[in-house]
């Protein structure tokens, strides 16, 4: 089993940056796709990015594209989210997910960020961005 901890959230002004980060517990961490998501008030949650186990890929949604940036330290069991020109409307309450990476398919599999995929789930960081 893998329990994550999100941390970083806060209250930035819109141009600002943050930085999250995910943290777990558990045995083979390396071995889990790591996806972040996001939900505002009255919107259903939505993918934000996802990075396979080794780090060397990452997916991102279109509305974050060239924006943020998710990394992880496999020896320190943390996935980053750096969070850039961050805009209003990227308020939301901030969640990593981790799913056990299924070998019968290649990373892309991941890219529709379907949260059902995903197994464990961390608790949540708010984020607020002010214009």
């Amino acid at each position: 089993e893998v329990q994550l901890v999100e941390s970083g959230g806060g209250l930035v002004q819109s141009g600002g940056s943050l930085r999250l980060s995910c943290a777990t517990s558990g045995t083979r961490f390396d071995d889990y796709v790591i996806g972040w998501f996001r939900q505002a008030p009255g919107k259903e949650r939505e993918g934000v990015s996802c990075i396979s186990g080794s780090g060397g890929e990452t997916y991102y949604a279109d509305s974050v594209k060239e924006r943020f940036t998710t990394s992880r330290n496999n020896a320190k069991k943390t996935v980053y989210l750096q969070m850039n020109t961050l805009k209003p409307e990227d308020t939301a309450v901030y969640y990593c997910a981790a799913v056990e990476t299924d070998l019968r398919y290649s990373f892309s599999y991941y890219y529709d960020l379907n949260p059902s995929r995903y197994h464990y789930w961390g608790q949540g960081t708010q984020v607020t961005v002010s214009s």
